[in-house]
């Protein structure tokens, strides 16, 4: 486990009685000043209440606590989610002494399901009590439903000879085919940052990042990203020079929470980058990439370790992206499986099923269009995927 405390943060994990197992399932984070605020949220239609509330609250640009839960999403619940998503911030709002309105509210779990709302309230003052400056990781752990293991980054970068920290923690593990963000992610730093630089910088990197993975093509109804920055190291965000410099160590911190999470895909036994070059243009290669990385047909053969080429560029022509069928090559790793839009032969085929059997992989399609290039990251669908989301309720 990394060092994963940030000046002026608190946090705090606890098990509050809303899961079945007893496990942690109430977090907070806590900054000791109001923070620069940034948000993006999930484009999913159906929006759970916690999600509607904080899409209101962060306009004003500042934020001071996150109250999150899981086991239960607090969406599809009506007019009472909505109470019970203000709840939320009103018992958290109340216990460590701030205005109502700089709390946002994040939920996980259960769609459809009444959100037990007393529970959380009679486990608000140990969550408040429980507040450390260490407590990040154990709200990492609270955020969990599916997923086998917390996810959680740490980096510290320098600007103008002041140090500052960025971490992060995410979840998600199913449900994941972001349109904007991941299930759950939450980003502190240290830095000095004005909200609009920071919705730019989150907009950014999240499209770097988690609008770059696909687990099994849904988009979550309460999928949410939001960064808090403080000003506590004293590092201020003043030049073009500072701009570059942050985005690109916040690229860093998503892309390694979004990696994660591919990596813990419910049942998943291969990481894979699908990786697209040669396109006309970069988001042409990403629809391709994209449609590649969420074809169950590609998926399962990658779980089955069966080198079928045949799925990958059928996949990519039906991509709604230019393409010439004759000028495609396809690489398992540096084994060239396509040449010109042909097979290279059963020999061929024997050498990338040998690349199959590797935890971690990389599906190379080369266009030989122009310069346009796009990676997505994905994972297997296994027989472990049926099985857990066959009785996810239960």
């Amino acid at each position: 486990m990394e060092n994963l405390i940030c000046p002026g943060f608190m946090a705090a994990g606890i098990a509050s009685g809303l899961k079945k197992t007893g496990e942690k399932d109430l977090g907070i984070i806590f900054s000791k000043i109001p923070a620069s605020t940034a948000g993006v949220f999930t484009s999913n239609k159906v929006k759970a209440a916690p999600v509607l509330l904080d899409m209101d609250r962060i306009k004003s640009g500042s934020c001071q606590a996150i109250i999150v839960n899981s086991g239960n999403a607090n969406c599809c619940t009506g007019d009472k989610g909505i109470e019970d998503a203000e709840s939320m911030a009103r018992y958290a709002a109340s216990g460590l002494e701030i205005p109502e309105d700089l709390v946002l509210v994040c939920s996980t779990g259960v769609i459809g399901e009444p959100l037990p709302i007393d529970k959380i309230q009679h486990a608000m003052p140990n969550l408040i009590d429980s507040l450390r400056p260490e407590g990040v990781y154990d709200v990492a752990r609270a955020i969990m439903t599916t997923d086998t293991v917390p996810k959680s980054v740490s980096m510290q970068g320098k600007i103008n000879g002041k140090t500052f920290t960025v971490i992060g923690i995410a979840k998600g593990s199913g449900m994941i085919c972001p349109d904007m963000a991941t299930m759950l992610c939450f980003i502190c730093t240290d830095i000095d940052a004005d909200r609009e630089l920071l919705k730019n910088f989150l907009h950014n990197s999240t499209q770097r990042s988690f609008n770059r993975i696909t687990i099994d093509g849904d988009t979550s109804t309460n999928d949410t990203v939001i960064i808090m920055a403080n000003g506590f190291s004293g590092a201020v965000i003043k030049s073009s020079e500072h701009i570059g410099y942050f985005q690109n160590l916040l690229d860093d911190v998503l892309i390694d929470l979004a990696k994660q999470i591919v990596r813990d895909g419910e049942g998943a036994t291969k990481f894979v980058e699908v990786y697209v070059k040669g396109a006309l243009s970069d988001n042409d290669a990403h629809k391709i990439a994209n449609t590649v990385a969420n074809s169950n047909l590609v998926k399962t053969a990658l779980f089955g370790e069966d080198a079928n080429w045949g799925r990958i560029i059928a996949a990519a022509g039906r991509a709604k992206a230019p393409l010439d069928q004759g000028k495609i090559n396809i690489f398992f790793d540096d084994v060239l499986m396509v040449k010109n839009g042909m097979g290279c032969g059963k020999a061929v085929e024997a050498e990338a099923a040998k690349v199959l059997m590797k935890p971690e992989l990389r599906i190379s399609v080369d266009l030989n269009m122009g310069s346009g290039c796009a990676s997505v990251f994905t994972c297997d669908f296994s027989v472990d995927y049926v099985k857990i989301n066959a009785d996810y309720r239960s």
